[in-house]
């Protein structure tokens, strides 16, 4: 039984918390939170207990009644609850950015490392059906070679504890904060990023209003155009990956399963139309399942905490690019930070 303490009651702490209520081999042992509200009403409806804070969360469950804390709280603080976490021996889920700063990110990563812990960083995408299925057809080659990308999501501008979303030093905006999870998951698709161009309204309008395009350039030769937008109603998120022998799309706003169309066709022959159902269990839940499941055995997860940070420095490459107008190259191979690492202490 792996025994997991939330720490933060907002929107992804909800998220967390159901999964880990309803998981097999997991027990939610409670929420931690500020505001005692929110924590109060979260641990209720999942029949866990309600904690003010980190210290009488660990204090009261005792060292020995927690083998994983998984931090769900604005970017700024991540940094030092995942510290605490560490110093505590305990293995970390932390939700995504992984850090405000790449330099904190490293120093989370080594930090983590040294102390003897897991650290997982939640880059969510890699677990929708939708997007799990394109990343498999493009490994069958279904497309040929692939080429030009499209992608993007948004909807409104998101309101977070004390507004933190509109400090755009805290959040960084939808660059940051959204636009990360496509960076990530173009870059588990095509390979590293080697320039990134972009634009953006931030700096040039009132707040609570944004909208972000960036070019990315892969060392593969793949261009891709991802779009972000804090500006509109509702939420969505599509794709469209253009090779040499097809197309895969994708786009929430039809609500229709991903469609594979093949550029091999004749007039008698139309084209191929794959749908994909999507799956009973949320993205979440199969991504902190996931998780779970490297706890258990050791093993190595979908997505790296040392991809989080190459995600964030696509993302910070893209702010930087705003601010001074130009395309910003980044240095190959400057995210690899620390040893390939085989971890002990596995859950029984």
């Amino acid at each position: 039984m792996i025994r997991v303490l939330v720490i933060g009651a907002g929107t992804m702490g909800r998220a967390h918390a159901s999964a880990y209520a309803v998981m097999p081999g997991v027990k939610l042992v409670g929420i931690a939170d500020i505001q005692a509200d929110k924590a109060g009403g979260l641990a209720a409806k999942w029949s866990t207990r309600a904690f003010p804070s980190f210290e009488e969360a660990v204090q009261e469950l005792g060292l020995a009644g927690i083998d994983v804390i998984d931090i769900c709280l604005p970017t700024p603080l991540h940094k030092e609850f995942v510290v605490k976490s560490a110093d505590a021996g305990k293995h970390v889920i932390c939700e995504k950015p992984i850090a405000r700063s790449a330099e904190d990110a490293a120093f989370m990563i080594r930090y983590c490392r040294k102390k003897g812990v897991r650290l997982f960083v939640g880059h969510v995408l890699r677990f929708f059906p939708e997007y799990v299925k394109a990343k498999a057809l493009l490994d069958q080659g279904s497309i040929g070679k692939p080429a030009v990308i499209r992608a993007g999501r948004g909807g409104g501008y998101p309101i977070g504890w004390n507004d933190w979303y509109s400090d755009f030093g805290a959040s960084g905006g939808v660059t940051l904060d959204a636009m990360i999870h496509d960076f990530d998951y173009l870059r588990w698709c095509f390979g590293e990023v080697e320039r990134v161009y972009a634009k953006g309204l931030h700096g040039r309008h009132q707040a609570q209003l944004d909208y972000a395009l960036v070019t990315l350039r892969f060392r593969s030769g793949v261009i891709a155009h991802v779009e972000g937008t804090w500006a509109h109603e509702g939420f969505s998120m599509y794709f469209e990956m253009a090779g040499t022998t097809g197309v895969i799309d994708y786009d929430s706003r039809t609500d229709t399963p991903i469609v594979y169309k093949s550029r091999r066709q004749s007039e008698t022959v139309p084209g191929v139309i794959v749908p994909e159902s999507t799956l009973a269990q949320s993205p979440y839940y199969r991504e902190l399942a996931h998780f779970m499941s490297c706890i258990q055995d050791g093993s190595e997860p979908l997505v790296t905490a040392e991809d989080a940070l190459e995600a964030l420095r696509v993302s910070l490459a893209a702010l930087s690019s705003m601010s001074s107008g130009q395309p910003v190259l980044l240095a190959p191979d400057a995210g690899t930070l620390v040893e390939a690492h085989s971890y002990r202490g596995v859950i029984s």
